[in-house]
C-alpha cells in the first residue's frame, strides 16, 4: 500500500504531497490535475516494472516477454511542468508498508515493513539523476548532487550495508531506475536487500489501470479462463468463466450485478463461441442476454465489478471517471461496493469523478482521503488538496450537503 505520494514538476503538478488511504477519490473541474496523478502512478508502475526513463515516458512495443507499454499522456515532451524553462528534472518519492509473506517472502522479519522510494530524471534525455531505496533502514542513496546535469552513462549510489564501515558506491546504468538493477541482484549487495527492492518494485508495477471499453466488453475473449483481465476489458468474458468456476467468487459477484438491473437477474455466466472461447452473458427471466445487446452501462458496471473479484488481485486499482455509462439511481452501488473491496484490503482504490451524486453517498471518514484538485490560474499549477484541508470545510458540511459544495462551486471559492 502506498500511504504518501510526493510529486514535482510533473506536467501540472508543480508541487504536490498527498497521504493516501485504502479508498481514494479525486475530484475537480477538466483538467484541474487528477487524471495527472495517476499519470503519477503510472510512472511508478513502469519504475516497478524495470522500464527505461524514455520508454516509461514514450512506451514500448509488445516483445517476446513483454506486452505493450502505452507510454504516459503526452510523452517526454509534454512530461515536465511548464515554467519557462526548457531543461530541469521531474522528482516522485513515494512511501507506505509492504505487509507480510505475501510482500516479502518467508523471510519478512516483521508482518508490517516500512519502505520509501524517490527518484529525479531529467525527460527530454531520460536520464536518472538521483535515486534513493529505504526499506526498514536506508539501502542506496545517490550522493547529494552527484550525477545531475551529467552527460555520464553511469549514476552512482552509496550502499548502506548495515556495518559500521565506509558505505561503498555502486554503479548503475542512468538510462533506467536503480530500483530494478538493485532488485536484479549480482554478488556486490546482500541479497537479502536486493529481495526487499524485488518486493518494493512488484508493488509499485502491481497497478491495474480499469477503463473498461464496452466494444471490447461485447466480444468474445481469446482465452478460456484468465485471472486478470486487461485494463480496457480484454479477455472479460475469460475472467467471468474463471471466477464462476468459483461458487464463493460467483456468489460474491452476482450478488452486486443483481441489485444494478431493475429486472431481477438470474444467473450470470458465459455462452460459448465455435471453439468455445466464452462471451459474458446476464439470466433474467429465463432468458439469455449475451453482452453485444447488454447497454454500455450494465456492461461497465460488470467489469469494474469482476475487477473487484479478480483472484489475482492488484495491489493498486486506478478508475477515470468512475460515473461513467452507470445510472446517477445506481452510483451508490458503484461507491459502496469501492468501498468494500477496499475495507476488504483486497486493493488500494485511486478514483477520479466529476459527479456530486457520487459525493453524496461518501461517509464523513472518507473526507480526509477525498481530494479536491484545483488549477492556479495564474501559474497552472494543480493543488491537490484533501477536503479536511479546504479552509472552514469541516464547519459548512455540517449545514449543507458535500454534493451541493462541489456543485455549486463553493471549494474552488474556499481555495
Amino acid at each position: 500500500m502506498i500511504k504518501r505520494i510526493k510529486v514535482q514538476n510533473f506536467k501540472s503538478l508543480r508541487q504536490v504531497d498527498i497521504p493516501l488511504g485504502r479508498m481514494n477519490l479525486f475530484i475537480g473541474a477538466n483538467a484541474s490535475g487528477k487524471s495527472n496523478l495517476l499519470d503519477a502512478l503510472r510512472l511508478l508502475q513502469g519504475i516497478g516494472n524495470g522500464f527505461t526513463i524514455s520508454e516509461i515516458l514514450d512506451g514500448r512495443p509488445r516483445s517476446a516477454t513483454t506486452e505493450v507499454w502505452e507510454g504516459i499522456r503526452g510523452g517526454s515532451a509534454r512530461a515536465r511542468f511548464t515554467d519557462g524553462e526548457t531543461g530541469g528534472e521531474i522528482s516522485l518519492a513515494a512511501s507506505g508498508n509492504l505487509f507480510g509473506v505475501a510482500d516479502l517472502g518467508a523471510d519478512c522479519p516483521r508482518p508490517k515493513v516500512p519502505w520509501e522510494f524517490g527518484i529525479a530524471f531529467t525527460p527530454h534525455d531520460g536520464r536518472v539523476t538521483w535515486e534513493k531505496l529505504s526499506v526498514i533502514n536506508d539501502l542506496y542513496e545517490s550522493p547529494s548532487g552527484s550525477g545531475r546535469a551529467t552527460a555520464e552513462p553511469v549514476i552512482e549510489v552509496r550502499y548502506y550495508t548495515g556495518r559500521k564501515s565506509r558505505p561503498p558506491h555502486l554503479k548503475f546504468e542512468r538510462s533506467r531506475p536503480v530500483l530494478g538493477q538493485f532488485a536484479a541482484g549480482n554478488g556486490k549487495w546482500n541479497k537479502a536487500h536486493a529481495e526487499y527492492a524485488v518486493a518494493v518494485a512488484r508493488l509499485l508495477a502491481n497497478v491495474q489501470r480499469v477503463d473498461p471499453a464496452p466494444a471490447l466488453l461485447r466480444g468474445y475473449s481469446q482465452a478460456h479462463t484468465i485471472r486478470r483481465m486487461g485494463e480496457h476489458g480484454e479477455n472479460f468474458a475469460a475472467l467471468v468463466r474463471t471466477l464462476c468456476q468459483d461458487a464463493s467468487a460467483k456468489d460474491a459477484y452476482l450478488s452486486w450485478l443483481k441489485q444494478l438491473r431493475p429486472a431481477e437477474i438470474d444467473d450470470v455466466g458465459t455462452l460459448s463461441g465455435a471453439v468455445g472461447e466464452p462471451l459474458f452473458m446476464l439470466k433474467e427471466g429465463g432468458q439469455h442476454f449475451p453482452a453485444p445487446v447488454l447497454s454500455d452501462g450494465t456492461l461497465r458496471f460488470a467489469a469494474i465489478t469482476a475487477a473487484c473479484f479478480q483472484p489475482e488481485m492488484p495491489a493498486i486499482t486506478t478508475i477515470e471517471e468512475i460515473e461513467n455509462g452507470i445510472h446517477a439511481s445506481r452510483l451508490r452501488l458503484l461507491v459502496e461496493l469501492l468501498r468494500n473491496r477496499a475495507a476488504a484490503g483486497r486493493t488500494q482504490i485511486m478514483a477520479t469523478t466529476h459527479s456530486p451524486i457520487v459525493l453524496a453517498w461518501l461517509k464523513p471518514e472518507e473526507y480526509a482521503t477525498t481530494f479536491f484538485c484545483h488549477r492556479d490560474e495564474q501559474t497552472g499549477a494543480s493543488q491537490i488538496v484533501p477536503l479536511t484541508q479546504v479552509p472552514h470545510f469541516n464547519e459548512v458540511v455540517r449545514r449543507q450537503p458535500i454534493s451541493d459544495l462541489f456543485a455549486e462551486g463553493w471549494l474552488e471559492a474556499a481555495l
